[in-house]
């Protein structure tokens, strides 16, 4: 019997390349009904979980793999009893080199040099470097891990924190209970962390104040990381500055005040979305066609249960 996988692009179709003959790789953009009765592997559109989980109500599916890793309220979309996956592995890459390029962009005014360049503007400026910066890493799941290791060459001083205390891979890890004693040594804070309500707002006023005058706030993990209305307080007073992929509400709205804020540079939650998104994409659903083909379980489910009773 054939395994039946649906993709939502021609491309990532192709770049799973070659396949076992008895899967049949079929492109669905979930715009529309299923052209197939049921599927062994569904992949849903890059951050359109939303407007497309309904597609498969109705429709036997033994695996729903996303392409993002976060999966904050997805449960209430999924039709039930469907397994679900998330893209652990496809993004820290690319997640992490833009927290690093934001660090220093920030850092070195790259934004503010961009209008410069925009104006014909020569203005030399002095600028802080990366480099001998404490950096206060909060997350050390994939994303925080890649991240660790892209700030290893720029001789920061780094910190992380995490929910629990370990040493892991030789990095000491603090739990989430020490982080107050920390945040008054952190000119830099990057958050990787992940949504949901155990760390919803976790950047809040009190945090902010705890921070020595002009750290920076740099969050590529989820926007309800951070109480917007407290960054915006402390960015208009100067104190703190922010470079964010991630914005609670998102997208932000034009008329937001953080947009015109100096100190303020974001990016329209773009981590993910490099070119290096499409050979790992591929790479985990061609290991999960893989381990249907062979009656193993999927990696990287996170809602349901077995896919194989």
């Amino acid at each position: 019997m054939s395994l039946i996988v649906s993709v939502p692009t021609e491309r990532l179709a192709a770049d799973l390349g070659p396949l076992p003959d008895d899967v049949e790789v079929v492109v669905w953009p979930m715009d529309g009904p299923s052209p197939r009765p049921g599927y062994d592997i569904v992949v849903p559109p890059y951050m359109q979980l939303a407007k497309v989980l309904e597609r498969l109500e109705g429709v036997p599916t033994r695996l729903v793999q996303s392409q993002s890793i976060g999966y904050e309220g997805v449960e209430d979309l999924l039709p039930d009893g469907l397994l679900f996956a998330n893209a652990a592995s496809v993004h820290e890459t690319s997640t992490a080199e833009l927290a690093v390029g934001l660090a220093i962009a920030a850092q070195r005014h790259l934004d503010a040099f961009a209008v410069d360049t925009a104006a014909g503007r020569w203005a030399p400026a002095f600028t802080q470097s990366l480099a001998d910066r404490r950096v206060l890493l909060l997350g050390y799941g994939g994303v925080g891990k890649a991240v660790a290791s892209r700030l290893a060459p720029f001789e920061v001083h780094l910190t992380v924190v995490a929910q629990r205390a370990r040493v892991e891979d030789g990095m000491p890890v603090h739990g989430v209970d020490d982080l107050p004693a920390l945040l008054g040594d952190a000119e830099i804070v990057i958050l990787t962390l992940p949504g949901g309500d155990s760390t919803r707002r976790i950047v809040d006023d009190a945090f902010l104040a705890a921070l020595p005058d002009g750290a920076l706030v740099v969050n590529v993990g989820r926007g309800s990381l951070v109480d917007t209305d407290s960054l915006v307080d402390h960015v208009r007073r100067g104190r703190v500055r922010a470079a964010l992929d991630v914005t609670d509400p998102e997208p932000l709205p034009a008329d937001h005040p953080l947009w015109a804020l100096p100190g303020v540079l974001i990016s329209p939650h773009v981590g993910g979305a490099s070119s290096a998104m499409g050979p790992r994409i591929a790479r985990l659903v061609r290991e999960q066609v893989e381990r249907l083909r062979d009656g193993r379980e999927p990696i990287n489910v996170v809602i349901g249960g077995s896919s194989l009773r």
